[in-house]
């Protein structure tokens, strides 16, 4: 199965320069986890995705103002992606190295054009790659996501 045949296509995304707490709302308001960054609505270049633990690290634990905080300083610069030509074991073959919950699907241009969330493949994959998938994604913090959630 191909990543295209399983993502999300109805995009909810933010740019740098949106602050935080509208962020945070449309997560909320659209009962979605994370958020790809894109450069402007129109081209929808991937420049990162800011989650929600990224709003509850690095704004709440902080007490940072959340309407004055940018979503370009929460953001992951550069996130793993996949192409809609992937097939569903390498989209969780990522999740599992990365433990990450969601993917943005990105074209050829750098664009993006969907998501895949850990969601769409307990729906989809056989169950023995769910179970691997979810404990590697589940295992304790690395020292780089330790020191990111620090910030």
């Amino acid at each position: 199965m191909l990543v295209k045949e399983i993502m999300s296509r109805d995009l909810i995304w933010c740019t740098p320069s949106d602050t935080a707490q509208a962020a945070a709302k449309l997560m909320k308001d659209r009962g979605v986890g994370a958020l790809p960054v894109v450069s402007d609505g129109a081209v929808k270049k991937l420049e990162g995705i800011v989650t929600d633990r990224d709003l509850c690290c690095i704004v709440v634990a902080n007490a940072k103002p959340a309407e004055a905080t940018r979503v370009a300083e929460l953001m992951t610069s550069s996130p793993v992606t996949c192409t809609p030509e992937n097939t569903l074991e390498d989209c969780e073959k990522l999740m599992q190295k990365h433990q990450i919950r969601r993917i943005p699907v990105i074209d050829a241009q750098g664009r993006c054009i969907g998501m895949v969330a850990q969601a769409d493949i307990a729906l989809h994959a056989p169950a023995g790659m769910v179970a691997k998938t979810l404990a590697e994604i589940s295992k304790t913090l690395g020292p780089a996501r330790e020191a990111r959630a620090a910030v």
